[in-house]
């Protein structure tokens, strides 16, 4: 008896470790959702701006099973003039990795501050934003970490004369490192962090 209910605790122990390993999508919206700062690593480092990364799930009871985020970035010091607004769609593909794509705000200026009240989001549709084509990040569990990029040169940017821009995340429970980057026709590197990505914290309370 004593082997069988052994024998029986490894398969469960077993069974629970692979579930683990493999990641989930749930797990995945949980870990992004949330509101994030570098502060740690712009007081360390000057090459680094301060800045707050807010992701906050929206539709949630308009569409079960389907996971978007609005995003919100801005220099901690200006976090009511963000320079970044976008929605994620977040899904999981056949292969079992996971996508993220990258959609526009449709008025940026009126949902400045709205992840605190979701249901302004509500007046929009998923076929109202424009899909930044080329732009989706794919991720994949290692490790303990959702980890990926977009894909080669498909997502343009005119930036400070780029041509196109890259972006890897690496994605922790309580962390997110995010490295965007832009370069010109030539491969060269003409914007964003050179050094390595920007280092998310996140907030407790939304406390930095």
């Amino acid at each position: 008896m004593m082997k069988t209910g052994f024998l029986s605790m490894l398969i469960l122990l077993s069974g629970t470790a692979i579930h683990a390993q493999s990641g989930t999508l749930v797990e995945l919206v949980s870990w992004m959702s949330g509101t994030f700062s570098n502060t740690t690593q712009a007081q360390q480092d000057t090459d680094y701006y301060a800045i707050s990364l807010v992701m906050t799930p929206i539709w949630e009871s308009r569409f079960p099973g389907q996971h978007w985020l609005y995003v919100e970035q801005a220099l901690s010091s200006r976090k009511d003039q963000p320079y970044r607004q976008r929605i994620y769609q977040v899904e999981e593909l056949e292969d079992g990795t996971f996508r993220s794509a990258v959609y526009l705000v449709p008025d940026e200026s009126d949902a400045i501050g709205k992840s605190t009240n979701v249901s302004f989001f509500d007046q929009w549709e998923p076929e109202d934003l424009d899909l930044r084509e080329g732009c989706a990040v794919i991720l994949s569990w290692s490790g303990g970490t959702y980890t990926g990029s977009t894909q080669g040169t498909t997502c343009r940017s005119t930036l400070r004369g780029a041509t196109y821009a890259t972006s890897g995340v690496t994605i922790y429970p309580n962390q997110i490192i995010s490295w965007d980057r832009g370069f010109d026709q030539d491969g060269k590197q003409v914007w964003g962090a050179e050094k390595r990505g920007y280092v998310f914290i996140r907030q407790q309370n939304g406390a930095e």
